[in-house]
């Protein structure tokens, strides 16, 4: 076989492969529209990390529906992560170029800039490692579920399957490890609180007081008033 013939033959198992695992996620997104997730991609990582240490642990979700979540959470959830999640198509442009030019200033990947619909994305599908590949396969992600699936919906998964402390998932979990009420009791601040420890939730768990995040609870407090979450 000539090298060109094989290098063809490469080229094509390849795309075969890349095909088959677009339509692998095409078929998942589909199947929640209307099904819950079980699981998503980090909550295994993290998983198998936790077991690592220790091989009895667990992660803590409890799924539970769109009106089982206070609004507040809603709210404050939106006003500290995507306040433009109702309006963007997915990607905040004017978002992600100025996290770019911040990260540009200094020299570092410093700031975020991903949409709900990215983080839900990243979190059901992909790894936590940061590569140009991972990006790609992130954005394709979010362009299938913004296509395929309500912002409710799209909202309803992410408030469910998202990281809030050391192996606690979900709303339900979250507010049940924090403050021994179910997710549709939480006050204004409390949602702020949770809202404020999405960025790095395992620190937040073990070190609950601090300057940062009360500060960054009060600032979700005045914004929450400004946000609509999807009804």
């Amino acid at each position: 076989m000539s090298k060109k013939r094989f290098a063809w033959r490469l080229v094509l198992l390849l795309a075969g492969v890349l095909l088959a695992y677009q339509l692998w996620v095409f078929a998942h997104v589909w199947w929640w529209i209307d099904h819950n997730p079980s699981s998503s991609a980090f909550m295994e990582e993290r998983l198998d990390v936790m077991q690592q240490d220790d091989p009895d642990a667990q992660l803590h979700q409890q799924w539970v529906p769109y009106s089982a979540i206070s609004g507040n959470l809603k709210r404050a959830v939106m006003a500290g992560e995507d306040a433009k999640f109702l309006d963007h198509d997915g990607f905040d442009w004017e978002g992600i170029q100025a996290a770019w030019e911040k990260d540009l200033k200094k020299g570092k990947v410093v700031a975020g800039g991903s949409t709900i619909s990215q983080q839900l994305a990243k979190n059901l599908f992909l790894s936590g490692r940061r590569t140009p590949w991972r990006k790609l396969e992130e954005a394709t992600i979010t362009v299938m579920m913004e296509h395929m699936m309500s912002k409710h919906r799209i909202f309803e998964i992410y408030l469910n399957v998202i990281e809030w402390g050391n192996g606690v998932f979900g709303a339900e979990a979250a507010a049940q490890h924090y403050f021994h009420e179910p997710a549709s009791a939480l006050t204004a601040s409390q949602a702020a609180w949770l809202a404020a420890i999405v960025p790095n939730p395992r620190y937040y768990d073990d070190h609950r007081q601090g300057r940062a995040v009360s500060r960054k609870t009060n600032i979700l407090l005045r914004r929450m008033g400004f946000v609509e979450a999807p009804r």
